[in-house]
């Protein structure tokens, strides 16, 4: 097609006369129907459903796919937690914008009232329909307790009497008693009682709170009744049995279980703020009893019970979640790990050091050539010894760094204590705000304090998510400065690194050096805009410079020249770079994207997006590394970053967006990005209408992620 005159289709549905196409057109043209984008919310719900939908894959082992089950109700507690909860403050505070598809607020909660149903009714019927059975075939099964025979009831109420009963304090619903504060995410039990108590009181109510170091998974000793391998019992089906115990001299006519979601996240109005860990401290303990969200019970509770709960926590009836099943199926998530069985999960893999570092170490390396690493098929290790060699090293003057989340007992952060401790100069920006992890930071930045770190908390309104590191070293030869850098799509949590995929970058670049320099003068000083030289930061650069990388491969596909893009992220909700993309689809330019999670684009718009092509890749690693591909008129320019195409991202925080220099690394990469592409078993396909299909054509390729594993780990 000549791409120099073009039939435009605009995006109304209205052909214009044949004319000229140019980028000042293109920039002209209405790229802002609501109809061209997709919601939020919805897409979010959208990747919770494909993530749900690994539990049916037969190709996955048993035990693992029951976790996706788990995994998929985690993430609903936050969906609720986070998005619902900001709609409702959207709601309450008459803010009318609509979302980028064009709905209202109302509507939007409307939709995900319908859709959230669904996807639990789906995945409680999953879980008892064909997971259960299945698990039941390989001698692994939850006992009801009208199945207990006499030595396994024995032997179950008098764990209740030694281990429960000890641990939990029923509270009777009267005057004197009005209806408690209900703990975010807890497992509670509303009992319908009758009869008189030891003090004469005529109750009908008793709540109980079931302690988080309960578990909530039972497995009873092997040589107790039975004859399966495995046998499991809940612990609300304990509680249901032997409640009566907790209430003596009284009927007992229902035990019903019931858990709350409410709001949890925490708004912080931080220009008013003079000590900001203090400020999370006082609201980090109000976040257990936000506003109400969602009220899950039991399938059994009668209405007058449901009512009653639904009344006392503010709620309407389609904030109701009614399961047929344990209320908190998240937290269940350790059964895989009580079930020695290899041959229901994954095969194990040595995440591997690359040869070259086993052999000469990793400094020794970084000063020849750059190191990509690809997490977690290659090992995390070298970065953690990147940062311990620094500790030890008598050349080394100073390391920074910034952490955002980092695991509670972190070989990394104890690193960094150890150089303190020698006499280097050490700074560390910890970025408190790292949703629900914020109680850890705060405990990890008095820790560092502590030991003599200089601990900054980042620049108040912008979060700090970039992951740098940066050493410098004293040449005892030479008596020169050389530095040494780390630059990471995911963060500095090693057991993340196991699950996450993400990549490392490790490099003694002298301009890439210095511009992580300029980063943290910017993080821990004052002053104006450092200019970079090979990296693109937020929220300073990096927008401008993708909408300038974008719009050059549509002002090359204008001009008749190859123009491609590949994309991978997290999410992708930024309206400007999105026309941008819409734009370089209808100059004709090959738009692949590979997004995980929430995409507000539309692909196969007529006239609009039908260049652009989306896929979401689901397996058993998270994909979370952000690589940027623009062909550039076969330069070929390739980077990774911290940072997704979303507003947050771009405008709100501290990232980084740094190139693929090597020509070997940058190869590497692009062999990789290829496997993704070419992958159809863990790839869902997005269409227009929003819906994502597996393997819509029928054709299946082998799934990138297994293909990864045999060609990078040990």
């Amino acid at each position: 097609m000549e791409k120099a005159s073009i039939q435009l289709t605009q995006p109304d549905g209205v052909a214009s006369d044949v004319e000229v196409l140019t980028f000042a057109k293109l920039k002209t043209m209405y790229l802002t129907d609501p109809a061209h984008y997709l919601n939020r919310e919805l897409s979010l719900l959208a990747f919770n459903w494909r993530v749900l939908q690994q539990a049916l894959d037969p190709s996955i082992p048993l035990l693992e796919r029951i976790r996706f089950i788990f995994i998929c109700s985690n993430n609903l507690d936050e969906f609720f937690e986070v998005r619902v909860a900001g709609l409702r403050h959207k709601l309450a505070r008459g803010d009318t914008k609509p979302s980028l598809n064009g709905a209202s607020t109302e509507q939007v909660l409307k939709d995900i009232n319908e859709r959230a149903h669904e996807l639990v009714d789906e995945q409680y019927r999953i879980f008892n329909e064909e997971l259960l059975p299945k698990l039941a075939e390989e001698s692994i099964q939850f006992l009801p307790s009208s199945e207990w025979d006499d030595e396994q009831y024995k032997w179950l109420k008098k764990y209740f009497k030694h281990q429960v009963m000890p641990v939990i304090s029923p509270i009777s619903l009267d005057l004197t008693h009005p209806f408690p504060r209900l703990v975010n995410k807890s497992l509670h039990f509303l009992l319908h009682l009758h009869g008189n108590d030891a003090f004469g009181r005529d109750l009908e109510y008793a709540v109980l709170h079931m302690p988080r170091s309960l578990p909530r998974i039972i497995e009873l000793p092997e040589n107790v009744g039975g004859s399966k391998e495995h046998n499991f019992v809940y612990l609300s089906s304990v509680i249901s049995e032997f409640a009566e115990d907790l209430f003596p001299g009284m009927d007992i006519h229902g035990c019903y279980q019931f858990r709350l979601t409410r709001d949890s996240d925490l708004l912080l109005e931080e220009g008013a703020i003079e000590d900001l860990a203090s400020a999370l401290k006082r609201e980090l303990q109000s976040r257990n009893f936000g506003a109400a969200v969602r009220l899950e019970v039991g399938k059994s509770c009668p209405n007058k019970i449901v009512n009653f709960l639904l009344q006392k926590c503010n709620l309407t009836a389609d904030e109701l979640y009614r399961v047929d099943g344990p209320v908190n199926l998240n937290r269940l998530m350790s059964l895989p790990e009580l079930v020695e069985r290899p041959d229901l999960k994954f095969r194990g893999f040595t995440p591997k050091v690359p040869d070259e570092i086993v052999r000469r170490g990793v400094f020794e390396v970084m000063a020849e050539r750059d190191i990509l690493l690809h997490h977690p098929y290659q090992s995390f290790q070298p970065v953690v010894d990147f940062v311990r060699q620094a500790a030890t090293d008598p050349s080394v003057l100073a390391i920074k760094q910034t952490l955002y989340r980092t695991g509670s007992h972190s070989a990394i952060v104890e690193a960094l204590i150890e150089a303190s401790h020698s006499g280097k100069e050490v700074t560390a920006v910890v970025e408190l705000r790292a949703r629900f992890d914020e109680a850890d930071n705060i405990e990890l930045a008095q820790k560092l304090q502590e030991a003599g770190v200089l601990v900054v908390y980042g620049v108040v309104g912008y979060k700090t998510h970039a992951k740098m590191t940066l050493v410098v070293r004293k040449d005892e030869k030479n008596k020169k400065l050389s530095r040494f850098v780390h630059l990471g799509t995911g963060n500095y949590h090693a057991g993340n690194a196991r699950l996450y995929t993400d990549y490392s970058l490790l490099t003694s670049n002298l301009d890439i050096c210095e511009d992580v320099h300029r980063v943290f003068q910017q993080l821990t000083g004052m002053g104006k805009v450092y200019e970079l030289n090979q990296l693109w930061h937020a929220p300073f650069t990096l927008h401008k410079n993708l909408l300038k990388a974008v719009d050059r491969e549509t002002k090359n596909a204008l001009a008749g020249k190859r123009a491609r893009m590949i994309i991978k992220l997290n999410s992708l909700t930024d309206q400007s770079l999105i026309e941008a993309l819409y734009r370089a689809s209808i100059a004709g330019v090959s738009v692949e994207l590979i997004v995980r999670g929430v995409c507000c684009l539309s692909p196969g718009i007529e006239g609009v997006s039908e260049n652009i092509r989306v896929r979401s890749i689901i397996g058993r690693f998270l994909e979370h590394s952000r690589v940027y591909y623009f062909y550039n008129d076969g330069e070929e320019n390739l980077y990774a970053a911290s940072a997704d195409w979303m507003e947050r991202n771009l405008y709100h925080r501290v990232e980084t967006c740094f190139p693929i220099l090597q020509a070997d690394i940058k190869k590497r990469m692009l062999k990789e990005l290829d496997l993704m592409l070419n992958d159809t078993e863990q790839s869902w396909f997005l269409d227009s209408s929003g819906e994502y299909r597996l393997h819509p054509t029928g054709e299946t390729k082998p799934k990138v992620q297994e293909q990864l594993l045999d060609r990078l780990s040990g």
